[in-house]
């Protein structure tokens, strides 16, 4: 049994239950609509942020048709958020596979990922909970917020671990925080409850982008984007901007500002890349996921119910150690 496997093993048919409403929402008699939901069918994740959703669910309470609703609504707007993301980006590829807008092409995909989110919205209707319409409405607003930041952050002069950090809150990180949070709601938990399961998913989702930007650094084609990718499109991420920081070399800060304007070759980007390890960037990031990873241990060992605490546990380590 894989490490994931082993996570869901507790949630095991709450996960199937999820599965079955999500791909009954992924249907549309419009042809394109259609070929574009096969392609997300296809490339259906880990589900990440649906399994926190419902270890905090169990361990809180009775899973309901809220809860389940809540998962899917969920990750509807995650899938959406991806979909204009790789616009933004001018990606054409998402985790080894072409992008929706490479498929089809930004006005489509753009409409496509409008059309998920309608969807989402929609399914947090049929929860018949308005606290949990509102709770998702105000994720689309961070989400939104986290991509115009780093957006404006490219036209900023200078470097700031406080803006990465303030990004991946605003982007990442709501996802997880959002997804504990219903989970709690989903099942009535009391106010003080429901802020600390959304503390537990904010960490764990800082944990998750930190572990993903470390990727950047290594050639992995497991992982399913190209080394330096981020760079590439104008991002600048914890490890480096540690090394930044540390060492005042004048010339990398120079290569670190034409990533920033857009202008920097697939070899600066090397040259910066090699420049980050000599500096200690990844041990630092390393450093900074483990401390944040003890905080998220912390609540989950609260958790009463063994096979979901155990599950959260290893949940945690999954994100901090997980290989893509």
């Amino acid at each position: 049994m894989s490490p994931l496997d082993t996570i869901k093993s507790p949630i095991a048919k709450d996960l199937e239950q999820f599965n079955k409403i999500f791909d009954s929402t992924l249907h549309s008699s419009d042809p394109t609509l259609g070929k574009i939901f096969s392609a997300i069918g296809e490339r259906k994740g880990k589900l990440m942020r649906p399994i926190l959703l419902l270890l905090v669910a169990r361990e809180l309470g009775e899973v309901s048709q809220a809860t389940f609703l809540s998962a899917v609504t969920l990750e509807m707007l995650h899938t959406a958020s991806l979909i204009h993301d790789d616009v933004v980006d001018e990606s054409d590829e998402r985790r080894g596979h072409a992008s929706i807008n490479a498929l089809f092409g930004n006005q489509v995909a753009v409409l496509a990922g409008d059309y998920l989110l309608s969807t989402s919205l929609l399914k947090a209707c049929d929860t018949l909970n308005l606290d949990i319409v509102r709770r998702i409405s105000k994720l689309g607003m961070e989400l939104s917020s986290g991509e115009i930041l780093q957006l404006h952050n490219v036209c900023v002069d200078g470097f700031s671990e406080q803006n990465y950090f303030d990004v991946i809150k605003l982007k990442t990180a709501a996802l997880f925080a959002m997804s504990a949070e219903l989970g709690a709601v989903s099942v009535g938990a009391p106010e003080n409850r429901v802020t600390e399961m959304r503390n537990l998913g904010q960490i764990i989702g800082m944990c998750f982008q930190i572990r993903d930007d470390i990727f950047d650094y290594y050639d992995d084609p497991k992982i399913g984007k190209p080394t330096g990718n981020d760079m590439a499109e104008g991002k600048l991420t914890l490890p480096v901007l540690y090394a930044l920081k540390t060492c005042q070399d004048e010339h990398m800060i120079q290569l670190a500002q034409k990533v920033k304007n857009g202008g920097v070759t697939t070899s600066e980007i090397a040259t910066l890349i090699a420049f980050t390890k000599r500096q200690g960037g990844i041990e630092y990031a390393e450093q900074v996921m483990r401390k944040m990873t003890a905080e998220a241990t912390a609540i989950a060992q609260t958790f009463n119910n063994e096979p979901i605490r155990q599950s959260t546990l290893r949940y945690i380590d999954f994100v901090t150690e997980r290989s893509l």
